[in-house]
């Protein structure tokens, strides 16, 4: 099974993929879909569609894995990236129904162990459980990496977070 994650974001959207090696994972690849503050909305959203789209072409995933969103204060920052998840996920969408979703909580405990772990923890576990010689940059891919980490490990239960 191949594992897109993403973690959406309007400025660094990151992802991450896995194959599932009968109970071991590998990466298949990371990274990030980059915007500028000096480009239009319409043309991040635009690249960050086409990237996506580009990506599920390419690397043809079975399940496709989106981080919650949580926002606590700023409702402007909130817009702009629910407009780039948005994007994003119809770009998945064109490709497959298999969509799921994890709160940043269930990653970091599934990845971790405990749900209020830091970046750093979850980024020197994503390495430490791909067996990785680094850890992946930028944050957002390990982000996203850890979010497909979370789905290969939902296993049987991945129905429940079955976006609705």
């Amino acid at each position: 099974m191949r594992i897109l994650g993403i973690d959406p974001g309007l400025a660094t959207m990151g992802y991450g993929i896995i194959d599932s090696e009968g109970r071991k994972p590998r990466l298949v690849t990371a990274g990030a879909v980059i915007t500028t503050p000096d480009m239009r909305m319409y043309e991040r959203l635009l690249k960050i569609h086409t990237d996506i789209r580009d990506l599920i072409r390419l690397y043809q995933p079975d399940d496709i894995v989106f981080e919650e969103l949580f926002f606590a204060k700023n409702v402007t920052t909130a817009l702009n990236v629910g407009a780039a998840r948005g994007v994003a996920l119809c770009a998945c969408a064109e490709f497959t129904g298999n969509l799921y979703e994890y709160t940043p909580m269930q990653i970091k405990q599934a990845v971790v162990g405990y749900g209020n772990a830091d970046k750093h923890q979850v980024q020197h576990m994503v390495k430490l459980l791909l067996n990785l010689p680094d850890i992946i940059r930028p944050d957002d891919a390990a982000d996203a990496v850890a979010a497909a980490l979370t789905h290969f490990n939902t296993g049987m239960m991945k129905t429940e977070y079955r976006m609705k």
